[in-house]
């Protein structure tokens, strides 16, 4: 804090030494002629000169334009000149010291001084656990939207001033620390409070790989405890990030890659996975079916190659073809050079005997250009679209592909369900495991509680921290409390919470969907699906002693034999 401090004070210094050095000059000037000048009595006699006090005195008030008269005795006429010769003096001076302070006040030098020192307060202040997130593009932005609505504090870094001003006239429930500073310089991390114990997790998700290995790398050496999410859309910069550590690197083409060969092996398995991962309360997504059979690739870069890869370990080799401007080496694929754009090069690939299409391309109208070219020759095509930029959506409505990748909501949904719901993850290999019928089972009884809404989702970690008053009567008496306390509203026992157990943890294994019966222990984790409400319901009744009474026996006083036992 003193070094912001004092890069503020020496730059206003800097700035100003030479109108205070001319104030001091003309202010010296000025009353050393006074004490010089003799003065004049009543008598007109002449009399000695202005002592220094009078003369700083007179000075004082009469460049500041205040006006007093002529003391300690009316002014000689060479004293009346001088004088004149002072107002003219002083008042040049202070016009210009002003100018220079206005011109001080505008200095973009100062302005990030001053800006940094309040970020740097904020996050002094921060006493809640904080995640520093590095870029607010689309992708960060949308991580901070949902961030603070599940009530989770963050710090914003960002190179650019404009989605720094958008984040301050957004509507946001918490006062949010940002400042326009590179974050791959690590005084800027550790001004964003790296070090800080209520800091929880460092994401890195710029536009730029070289950005976030920067950033992913800084973090690993400076404080290596903290976990490390980073965006990384080349596989060698996602290797490169994997070699020292990073936690969580999220490479948007093999995971959307990997979600389509889902949703063609088990449609409502990638369902169930898209209804977990979207930004709660958004629209449930809707159920797919892509085809078995040809599948034409436009676009053979990050996507299209990611895409092919996981065709191909489905078997469908044989049944690819490519079509991209760039003479690439395409795997031993039938490959056509060429944008895809017009029909000839699709008529070409066999357009008319394909079941999908990949408008895999890096521009969002020459996707756009090829899926409506497509569609014409093929009706029945099933399209998959790569989106890049979200100020697009309207165009890719409109159009109402059958799958739309927009790269930015892929890894903002991938970052926050590691952040906010850590077992999720596990949860959605475990998704990829089961077959179809297990999967519509699970959607089944997630969506009459969703009400066609992406629910929220949660885990409850059974501890002295997190659920003081269920852990206290679980290790303190021999009474088997059921999973379905957890479900329990304590305002009506009577009523169910809209809230689904996913799955649970209890010492390394996994138990998918427990039953409602299944009995409690201290240091299970849940994942849950369903509404805010019930999680706040849930919430109240692991951490109260009296909501978790009235849960259990029906009575909210101290009456009880299990209300004694929390007064003991």
């Amino acid at each position: 804090m003193s070094i912001v401090n004092d890069s503020v004070l020496f730059l206003v210094l800097r700035r100003m030494r030479t109108p205070l050095i001319v104030m001091i000059l003309i202010y010296a000037i000025s009353i050393f002629g006074l004490v010089l000048i003799p003065g004049i009595d009543a008598a007109g006699v002449s009399t000695a000169p202005m002592s220094f006090f009078d003369a700083f005195y007179f000075i004082s008030y009469t460049a500041t334009t205040i006006g007093f008269g002529e003391i300690p005795n009316a002014f000689s006429y060479g004293q009346r000149f001088w004088v004149t010769v002072c107002i003219y003096l002083t008042v040049i001076g202070w016009t210009y010291s002003i100018l220079s302070i206005l011109g001080l006040l505008k200095d973009d030098a100062l302005q990030r001084a001053l800006a940094r020192g309040r970020f740097q307060r904020k996050v002094k202040n921060l006493s809640e656990p904080f995640c520093i997130i590095c870029g607010l593009g689309e992708t960060g932005a949308l991580i901070a939207q949902t961030l603070d609505q599940v009530q989770m504090r963050f710090v914003v870094l960002d190179t650019r001033a404009e989605p720094l001003q958008e984040l301050e006239l957004g509507d946001y429930q918490a006062d949010v620390p940002a400042l326009n500073a590179d974050a791959q310089l690590p005084s800027t991390l550790l001004l964003a409070g790296l070090r800080r114990p209520q800091c929880k997790a460092v994401l890195a998700v710029t536009n730029s790989d070289e950005a976030n290995l920067a950033i992913a790398m800084t973090v690993r050496l400076l404080n290596p405890g903290i976990p490390i999410i980073a965006r990384a859309e080349h596989a060698a910069t996602a290797a490169n990030m994997n070699s020292f550590d990073t936690n969580f690197v999220v490479d948007p083409y093999a995971l959307y890659a990997r979600r389509l060969g889902l949703a063609m092996r088990s449609p409502p398995s990638y369902q169930l996975v898209e209804c977990l991962t979207r930004v709660p309360g958004s629209a449930i997504p809707e159920l797919h079916q892509p085809p078995i059979g040809k599948w034409i690739i436009c676009g053979y870069g990050h996507f299209g190659r990611a895409i092919v890869q996981h065709l191909d370990s489905m078997g469908l080799h044989d049944n690819i073809r490519i079509i991209d401007p760039r003479s690439t080496s395409p795997d031993d694929h039938l490959s056509i050079i060429s944008s895809g754009t017009d029909a000839n090069p699709l008529i070409d690939a066999g357009i008319k005997e394909a079941v999908g299409l990949v408008a895999a391309s890096d521009n969002d109208i020459n996707n756009l250009s090829i899926a409506i070219t497509a569609r014409e020759l093929n009706p029945d095509l099933f399209i998959v679209m790569r989106q890049s930029t979200s100020g697009n959506s309207m165009l890719f409505e409109a159009f109402d592909a059958n799958l739309t990748m927009v790269t930015t909501h892929t890894v903002a949904h991938a970052c926050l369900s590691f952040l906010t719901t850590p077992m999720l993850s596990r949860f959605i290999r475990e998704i990829e495991k089961q077959s179809s019928d297990w999967a519509e089972s699970a959607l089944a009884a997630l969506l009459p509680i969703c009400a066609g809404r992406v629910p929220f989702v949660w885990t409850t970690r059974i501890n002295h921290i997190k659920t003081p008053a269920l852990t206290q009567v679980l290790q303190h008496t021999d009474l088997s409390i059921p999973l379905s306390a957890l479900m329990t509203s304590n305002r009506n026992r009577t009523q169910p919470l809209k809230a689904l157990p996913l799955m649970m943890e209890r010492a390394g294994k996994i138990i998918l969907r427990p039953d409602a019966d299944f009995p409690l222990h201290a240091g299970d984790k849940i994942i849950w699906a369903g509404s805010r409400e019930a999680w706040n319901e849930q919430k109240l009744t692991t951490n109260y002693s009296n909501a978790l009474n009235y849960v259990l026996t029906g009575k909210s006083g101290a009456d009880s034999w299990l209300g004694k036992l929390f007064n003991t």
